[in-house]
């Protein structure tokens, strides 16, 4: 199945979000499906779209709606109540989480690649090592026939033009994976910018959005941005090869990317908040990103939680298998392992939600 364009994407979204509400009117009338709501992160977000599709084919009583506001909003509505769960790609940190007014917990849904795209007329590949990518976004390389980039791309004809540098303007979960990535492999970048959601970008252009970010670098000659790679391979648009920690130029693959999660497998947490950007190992892509449902730990509304269980247990399992046509890795057994133990210790109104007898089936 062909991936729609993000921006196709985004407006099959909005339809389908009236169409929801007009189902969640229904379902409060006790005649219809019940909505579950969710927010955040753009990055999984055509992942997440197909699974709200697939799953309404296996749970008639459960519709899913799922609006892609960037991680930063995700985090916030869920620790408010607006929405039943969040997503992002970094995980909530100690201090997010105390001021959460309820618990919450992260589960771990799919592996995706945030990688480095660009619009230079003919050119078709570029390789970089991460302090010159860092020096590029904080606007210490200006211009696109930089010595810099020459050394590592020889036989590339590359231009004497400014390079436009586009980020992201929202609370992003790319943002921090991408700010993590160059913050470990730049001293500059780690004082000057630092790593986080919303970093202080000191050059260039905002955009919201994985798709805002691809739309204007498609139609920027010269520009240059980071975005999920799923939105960067519909567009069209190259990827620049970034060297990884064991000194080698790896393709953002199925195979890359899960090599990145299993070398951070030994390290994983007990509350599994953990990132894989800049693996050691040598065949791993080096800015993967793991992506997170946030959910409330006791819900006050057990139908809704019961649902929304059902829903997350579903794509642990029998949604895993549509993660690799839309450019992401599916979860490696041990860590779906762990995501089992995460979902089933989840309570409503004080009593534990029972999940887990047939993937993706209602429970009793």
């Amino acid at each position: 199945m062909k991936l729609l364009s993000p921006r196709v994407a985004i407006a099959i979204g909005i339809v389908a979000s009236g169409a929801l509400a007009a189902a969640s009117s229904c379902s409060r009338a006790g005649d219809g499906p019940r909505v579950i709501d969710g927010a955040g992160a753009t990055l999984p977000f055509p992942l997440y779209a197909r699974w709200s599709s697939e799953f309404a084919r296996v749970d008639t009583t459960v519709r899913v709606n799922y609006q892609p506001l960037g991680s930063g909003a995700g985090m916030r509505q869920t620790a408010d109540g607006v929405v039943d769960f969040g997503a992002t790609d970094e995980p909530m940190t100690d201090e997010q989480l105390a001021r959460s007014p309820i618990p919450l917990v992260h589960v771990p849904m799919t592996i995706g690649a945030v990688v480095v795209t660009y619009n230079v007329p003919g050119v078709t590949e570029l390789k970089l090592t991460p302090d010159v990518v860092a020096d590029v976004f904080r606007g210490a390389v200006r211009r696109w026939d930089d010595p810099r980039l020459r050394g590592t791309n020889p036989g590339v004809a590359l231009p004497s033009t400014p390079i436009t540098v586009v980020h992201r303007a929202d609370g992003s979960g790319t943002s921090a994976t991408f700010t993590t990535f160059l913050s470990q492999n730049s001293e500059a970048w780690r004082a000057d910018v630092g790593a986080g959601v919303a970093p202080r970008f000191p050059v260039g252009v905002g955009a919201r959005g994985n798709d805002g970010v691809t739309a204007y670098v498609k139609a920027t000659p010269y520009a240059i941005g980071y975005v999920e790679l799923a939105y960067a391979r519909q567009a069209n648009l190259p990827v620049l090869l970034v060297k990884n920690r064991a000194g080698s130029y790896v393709v953002p693959t199925l195979g890359s990317l899960d090599r990145a999660a299993r070398s951070a497998l030994k390290s994983v947490p007990d509350d599994l908040r953990f990132s894989i950007v800049d693996s050691e190992d040598e065949g791993a892509y080096p800015i993967a990103a793991l992506s997170f449902l946030i959910l409330p730990r006791d819900s006050k509304q057990r139908a809704r939680a019961e649902a929304l269980a059902r829903f997350v247990w579903w794509g642990l399992h029998d949604g895993q298998r549509f993660a690799a046509e839309l450019d992401y890795a599916p979860l490696p057994p041990e860590l779906v392992a762990r995501a089992e133990r995460a979902v089933r210790g989840l309570r409503a109104e004080g009593k534990p939600i029972v999940v887990g007898d047939g993937a993706g089936a209602p429970s009793p």
